[in-house]
């Protein structure tokens, strides 16, 4: 737990119910500002996430550790009739419960929304789910893949013809961790909100709808292909005729500025020597000088995006054919492109990642002591802030607080020894 009183979180208890990763992802951020995020999970196994693609036997995965820093473990069997007095209690002392379960498991484990605000009316209980409530998938189990799918972000991801034609799932969280954030935002929100009336509230947030609000501007396209019949950035205009339907547009923009992904010097054994490279119409006067293509200045088949789209997949086969032939790895395209202003960036593996000195300076990439595994690197805070530099600590060790959040509740040494005895905790 991080106990500096000068965080912004200070002082805010969060009951954590959830569990995986969009439940965990988002309780995890309200623990670097501050927040005391106590986990509740059940005796004995824990977080499922715990034991899933361990890469050491007999310690807590990185799935969990990498998800739950901050925080601190409460075992508690809530079926129980001395587990649920301790949650009663957490609920009277908490700012905001936050759960991931399925529909109704809260009500059937006799904390329905009605007696939880009559416990603490200043309850903020926050939401994961699927589907939102009401809607007609809300029965659904929801996982990542399902979200991406529900949420229309596989639709438009992906190649549009050829053997690998047909939606593609993003290695992205976009429904997870994604989710997540919405989350915090809305706790933030709710909680700012109970500062004004001295009310709590219910707040959710559906991985459908999380998914769907990071593709806006594929429904934007929509909209637009409703009215008009086709999308002229598309890699398919002028040449192939478009459905009713925004089509998946392989590596193109998805702003309106035409970009691609191509190949840099050793992309025969590298399979990320890659730039992404964007035909961006302020820029393209100094494309041509780039690439060394000065007649395109003043021809009038390229002076214009308009004019360009035609021939634009040959215009990008022009530009990776100036890379290769002046041997340029993706490093040194990215350093002589940006020399002309040009929207470049080299495409990142996860090792790369890992190991970037900026990024472990930002502390975007920090390492973290752990009682049982040592040390390891795991992705830090990705929001900045002038005054505020969240520090990341190890997640907790399955039930490593539960004695201590229950003494501060008023519980006494021989009542905790006896919860022990009756496998409430």
């Amino acid at each position: 737990m991080n106990t500096q009183q000068n965080l912004p979180l200070a002082g805010v208890k969060i009951i954590d119910f959830t569990h995986v990763q969009a439940g965990p992802a988002c309780t995890q951020m309200l623990a670097w500002f501050g927040a005391d995020v106590i986990k509740i999970e059940r005796p004995g196994s824990g977080d499922v996430t715990r034991t899933q693609l361990r890469d050491i036997p007999d310690v807590d995965a990185l799935y969990f550790t990498m998800l739950n820093s901050n925080k601190r473990s409460l075992t508690l069997n809530t079926k129980t009739p001395e587990g649920k007095e301790v949650l009663t209690k957490l609920i009277k002392e908490s700012d905001v419960m936050v759960e991931n379960f399925g529909p109704g498991a809260l009500d059937r484990m006799g904390f329905t929304w009605d007696y939880i605000q009559e416990l603490n009316p200043r309850m903020i209980l926050a939401s994961v789910k699927g589907f939102s409530e009401g809607h007609h998938y809300e029965h659904l189990r929801a996982y990542e893949n399902v979200a991406q799918c529900a949420g229309g972000a596989a639709s438009t991801t992906g190649w549009w013809k050829g053997e690998n034609a047909g939606p593609t799932i993003s290695a992205a969280a976009l429904g997870d961790s994604n989710t997540g954030m919405h989350l915090a935002i809305g706790i933030l929100t709710a909680y700012i909100g109970r500062q004004k009336t001295g009310k709590g509230q219910k707040v959710a947030c559906s991985m459908q709808d999380a998914v769907l609000n990071l593709c806006r501007v594929k429904m934007r396209d929509q909209l637009r292909l409703d009215k008009v019949g086709y999308l002229e950035e598309y890699p398919q205009y002028p040449h192939e005729p478009f459905t009713d339907v925004v089509p998946r547009g392989g590596n193109a923009g998805g702003g309106g500025q035409p970009g691609w992904i191509l190949k840099c010097h050793g992309w025969e054994s590298d399979p990320n020597a890659y730039i992404y490279f964007t035909v961006q119409d302020l820029v393209w006067t100094p494309i041509c000088e780039a690439i060394g293509r000065p007649e395109w200045k003043t021809d009038p088949a390229y002076t214009t995006p308009k004019a360009r789209q035609p021939h634009i997949m040959a215009i990008f086969g022009a530009i990776e054919n100036f890379i290769l032939s002046t041997g340029k790895d993706k490093y040194a395209a990215v350093e002589y492109f940006s020399g002309f202003e040009i929207p470049c960036a080299p495409v990142m593996s996860m090792k790369e990642l890992l190991h970037d000195k900026s990024l472990r300076q930002s502390g975007s990439i920090v390492e973290v002591p752990h009682k049982t595994r040592g040390s390891y690197w795991t992705v830090g805070c990705p929001i900045k802030f002038s005054t505020l530099r969240p520090k990341v600590t190890a997640s907790p060790l399955l039930g490593e607080h539960t004695d201590k959040v229950l003494a501060e509740l008023g519980y006494s040494s021989e009542q905790i020894a006896a919860m022990h005895a009756a496998n409430a905790v």
